[in-house]
């Protein structure tokens, strides 16, 4: 029998990823005793008080046991805790010490969503890679430049450390993790019983461009907008750089510095954002959204687009707008 422990921090954190994991997680043996087997699964909330209030009182858990209840698990289950990330720690702190012990004893361990703020506190994520929400990636690699931050990965796994997503993909994990306990036919199992698409490893298609503006480099930033405003232009390096007043080498290097992206990198996921709104709204065909965002090159572009979303141009389209348009 295989325990699993599924956190129930202090503070706001997810009753979704709680509630939803353990849902799961206890049909396991009701699956298993289905083809004959043997029940599996011990599925507890453990937390660090005997009742713990969420979403300012509305709702209260009362964890199954107390980690000092707890003397040896097998898996442990980080779901996301919102707000300030220190400030979540510190009040969690009391955690860390438990989770590293059994982390060091065998136990594998799971962050959900923005659970992986927790999970690289305790120091176990160093080195290794990691997944989060999209939308907190840059946040987290400047909490934690030593952790491998995978932004476009719906799942990481290494060396017993897992890790998923932002927000509903925490179900991908689950699954993956019933499959890695208990096999391929009730990770399918419990799939279609719960409607979950099974294999999911991207979550590039939902990611949203946002541009890194929350330095203090007044120049970069003012580059940063020119590119956002024209887009549509053919932009050089060295045009940005006279319009900064920097040199070449020291405008790249402060902009890559400020922004995590090359100067480049940068005007490609602008056309891109660019390209995906009008994708999703207009009634423009491809090759006409590829014109409008300043390619020439529509070969190029769409390597690109790929690349970036995980979807060809079309694939994109036809997923999220559902008017009647031309190819």
């Amino acid at each position: 029998m295989k325990h699993i422990s599924i956190l129930v921090p202090l503070g706001h954190s997810s009753l979704v990823n709680i509630e939803g994991s353990y849902q799961i997680l206890s049909e396991v043996n009701a699956f298993l005793a289905e083809k004959g087997r043997a029940p599996m699964f011990n599925v507890q909330l453990v937390g660090l008080a005997s009742e713990t209030s969420q979403r300012n009182r509305l709702f209260t858990i009362n964890p199954d046991a107390l980690i000092g209840a707890v003397k040896k698990t097998d898996l442990i289950i980080i779901p996301s805790l919102h707000g300030d990330q220190s400030a979540a720690a510190a009040l969690n702190k009391e955690f860390i010490p438990w989770i590293v012990t059994q982390y060091q004893q065998g136990a594998a361990v799971a962050s959900l969503c923005i659970g992986a703020f927790f999970l690289a506190a305790t120091g176990l994520l160093k080195g290794r890679p990691c997944a989060t929400h999209w939308k907190f990636a840059e946040t987290f690699r400047t909490m934690f430049p030593d952790v491998r931050l995978m932004d476009d990965k719906i799942i990481t796994e290494e060396d017993r450390i897992y890790t998923s997503g932002g927000a509903y993909s925490y179900l991908n994990l689950i699954i993956y993790l019933i499959e890695k306990f208990a096999g391929r036919d009730i990770a399918i199992s419990a799939a279609k019983a719960y409607a979950i698409e099974i294999d999911r490893d991207s979550q590039s298609p939902f990611i949203i461009f946002q541009g890194q503006k929350t330095h203090n480099d007044e120049p970069i930033k003012k580059v940063q907008e020119f590119i956002e405003t024209s887009y549509q232009d053919k932009l050089t390096i060295e045009q940005l750089s006279d319009m900064s007043a920097i040199g070449r080498r020291s405008f790249e290097r402060r902009f890559k510095k400020s922004t995590g992206n090359t100067v480049m990198e940068y005007i490609q996921r602008i056309k891109i954002e660019a390209a995906k709104r009008d994708f999703e709204t207009s009634r423009k065909n491809v090759n006409e959204v590829i014109y409008d965002v300043g390619y020439t090159d529509t070969k190029a572009f769409r390597v690109i687009f790929k690349k970036v979303t995980g979807l060809t141009p079309l694939e994109y389209r036809n997923k999220y707008n559902k008017q009647e348009m031309s190819v």
